[in-house]
């Protein structure tokens, strides 16, 4: 059954007294990175103006939609964002959607939401001074009255917050379904037979939906937020300048 001790990271390896480890979580986070980093490279490399390959095909088309996403929410700030968008994007799919391996997905952990979560507060923040300046960020901060500072403080540390437990909920929450339906259909497969048939065929609708559809929708809803709320820093920046 689900053990609690599993809500965070799975440690493979420990160093010396333990506090140094090797995690599930990091060790599939590096392979999916270097994935990423490879098919970019293999697709991006010797590119034609006419595309001549299926590869080079492909690959324009992605980038054509990443950038068309991006742009839909961002506006002419688009191609500054949109590499950052497209990465995460597949980042957090493919690591959402390792269930469909007999993996554990990367973000059932907290500790990797957490960090993506971060990382994107980090570059709405550097974002928002890039454009505004760090007099226009406190001036805006300060919006619409200087008593409001410590609320739009607070709302913006609450960003990553909820982008980190959204995520790590809805997928962890996918993946205790999944296993608590399969011990449900091996329970009621022994009255029938020693052979849990039930856990084979009807697992599988669940496995679709959570390891599929919800992937691609935490992603989605992932990313749309990233990019709302960044606009939202470089729509004031443009009302500023």
């Amino acid at each position: 059954m689900i053990n609690v001790d599993e809500l965070g990271a799975r440690i493979i390896v420990g160093f010396g007294d333990g506090s140094v480890f090797l995690s599930e979580s990091i060790l599939w986070g590096f392979i999916i990175a270097a994935i990423i980093a490879v098919l970019g490279i293999w697709m991006g490399h010797g590119l034609e103006t006419v595309p001549t390959t299926k590869r080079q095909v492909i690959a324009e088309l992605i980038v054509e939609k990443i950038y068309a996403y991006s742009k839909s929410n961002l506006g002419a700030k688009a191609e500054t964002f949109a590499p950052y968008m497209g990465t995460i994007f597949i980042y957090i799919l493919l690591g959402s959607s390792l269930g469909l391996f007999g993996l554990r997905p990367i973000t059932a952990d907290i500790n990797v939401t957490a960090s993506l979560s971060i990382l994107t507060f980090l570059l709405i923040q550097v974002s928002e001074i890039k454009y505004l300046g760090v007099k226009g960020k406190i001036k805006h901060m300060c919006d619409p009255f200087p008593f409001m500072l410590p609320l739009n403080i607070l709302e913006d540390c609450t960003l990553p917050v909820s982008l980190a437990l959204r995520l790590f909920g809805n997928i962890f929450g996918g993946m205790i379904v999944v296993e608590l339906w399969m011990y449900l259909m091996e329970w009621l497969s022994s009255f029938v037979s020693s052979v849990p048939f039930m856990r084979a065929v009807f697992v599988l609708p669940l496995n679709g939906f959570f390891d599929i559809f919800e992937p691609v929708i935490q992603t989605y809803i992932f990313v749309t937020l990233t990019m709302v709320f960044l606009a939202k820093g470089i729509a004031t920046s443009g009302e500023e300048h």
